[in-house]
């Protein structure tokens, strides 16, 4: 990556316009490219404007000073141009940094959008006097810098942000998104860089620029969490009598969990509490809360709701544990009788909700460290962590054969490691060889601690 940034400086000393030398969409490019140029003034500072030039004075600096020639040969020196002021930019001489700027500030509105990204960079310099130009001169022309300068300009911003000056910028880009045509905010909108976008969508959701419809399918289906959690928040924050299913729908039907949870919560909004009912046993903790809130908020009680789920005819897999979450101690039978379920998820969930309900036993849950289903082992492990010492260790113990499945060995050796105890390095080294890679990497980090 160095050696791309150090040939795009390059590029600018033969002359490459600015949009040829380097990628300009990418924000590493251009603060990469100014550390390159850095680079190559220590190694090729002939190349590079020198300030001695232009006072006549190397330590002494004149306000008024013209920007100094780029010297590209010994026959050739001419005032820079768009490639000669990025490189006089990034210089390391924060004189001829300054000089740059007013330089630049002078140019007409097209030839100074494309070196915007460096002035962004000036503003959070470490000179107070080139900072003050660059930010004097960012002030100036992000107002009119136009949708496609500001989408290139916005990740540079932020990257630059997170340095000791760099705040600065960063106000005057956000109050240009809050503040700018909405052409400018949808620019930024759709860029890659995720930082980025966050900002837009943060500010979109402000300004309001985004409908109902859109946040709703953003939520639902953005990769990135940050986002599609601003977007359904702000579903939620706007969700009334007359949102329909062209706005919930899709964050019901959401993969995320969070979305489908801001979408049972809009469902309260929307004055439709009955069908947060069918997300009581939802496999995901946060939307079964969400869907009780909205059914308490109506007076309904989830409880029962939950003891008719677990003795029908088909137990919806996170039903237990949707009891257990609001149940009370009583339901414990319920849920000892869903531990011989035919369906897995039901078995495993049901452990998990009476250890909930501090409601286990380790003599009674035993028998289930044979379950074929991992889910209902791992489940029934966890919950007999705390009974350790008052298990039979020989039986756990030999659970460790290789006639069992891997995932029932590997759960007698979590148990086995619990408890503890001058056997444990013996058992241990009895399985550092094993084929079963996890109970291997198990072994070896028993005998190293």
């Amino acid at each position: 990556m160095q050696d791309t940034h150090t040939e795009a400086a390059a590029r600018l000393v033969r002359g490459t316009p600015l949009a040829s030398a380097i990628d300009t969409s990418d924000a590493s490019a251009w603060t990469g490219l100014d550390l390159a140029v850095r680079r190559l003034a220590r190694t090729r500072p002939s190349a590079l404007p020198d300030h001695a030039r232009a006072t006549g004075r190397r330590l002494q600096w004149s306000w008024d000073a013209p920007l100094p020639t780029l010297n590209l040969s010994r026959r050739s020196r001419r005032e820079p141009d768009g490639p000669g002021l990025a490189l006089a930019l990034c210089h390391p001489d924060g004189r001829i940094r300054e000089a740059a700027l007013r330089r630049t500030a002078r140019l007409p509105a097209p030839v100074l959008r494309p070196l915007l990204p460096l002035v962004a960079i000036r503003s959070a310099d470490w000179a107070a006097q080139v900072r003050a130009a660059a930010f004097d001169l960012l002030r100036t022309a992000l107002p009119g810098a136009g949708p496609d300068a500001l989408a290139v300009l916005a990740p540079v911003v932020l990257r630059v942000a997170v340095r000791r000056h760099g705040e600065a910028a960063r106000g005057l880009l956000e109050a240009a998104l809050r503040e700018g045509p909405a052409p400018t905010l949808e620019a930024v909108l759709l860029r890659d860089d995720r930082a980025t976008r966050r900002l837009a969508h943060r500010i979109a959701v402000e300004r309001r620029h985004l409908s109902p419809e859109r946040l709703a399918h953003a939520a639902a289906t953005d990769p990135d969490a940050v986002i599609q959690d601003i977007c359904a928040d702000g579903v939620v924050a706007g969700a009334g009598p007359e949102t329909g299913d062209e706005v919930l729908a899709p964050l019901l039907r959401s993969a995320h969990p969070r979305v489908r949870a801001a979408g049972v919560t809009a469902l309260r909004r929307a004055g439709r509490p009955g069908e947060a009912e069918a997300f009581l046993a939802d496999r995901s903790g946060v939307v079964r809360a969400c869907a009780r809130y909205v059914l308490r908020q109506y007076g309904v009680e989830a409880a029962p709701l939950y003891r008719a789920l677990c003795t029908g005819g088909s137990v919806p897999p996170a039903a237990p544990l949707g009891l257990a979450e609001c149940g009370a101690r009583d339901d414990a039978a319920l849920l000892w009788d869903l531990t011989d379920h035919p369906h897995p998820g039901v078995r495993a969930h049901a452990v998990a909700g009476l250890r909930t309900l501090d409601a286990t036993d380790g003599a009674r849950l035993m028998p289930l460290l044979d379950d074929p289903a991992p889910g209902v082992v791992r489940e029934t492990v966890t919950a007999l962590v705390p009974w350790t010492d008052r298990l039979p260790r020989a039986a756990v113990a030999a659970r460790l054969g290789t006639e069992h499945p891997r995932h029932v060995r590997v759960g007698a050796f979590r148990l086995l490691v619990a408890h503890g105890g001058p056997e444990l390095r013996e058992i241990a080294w009895s399985l550092i060889d094993d084929a079963e890679p996890k109970l291997r990497a198990n072994s070896r980090a028993v005998l190293r601690s």
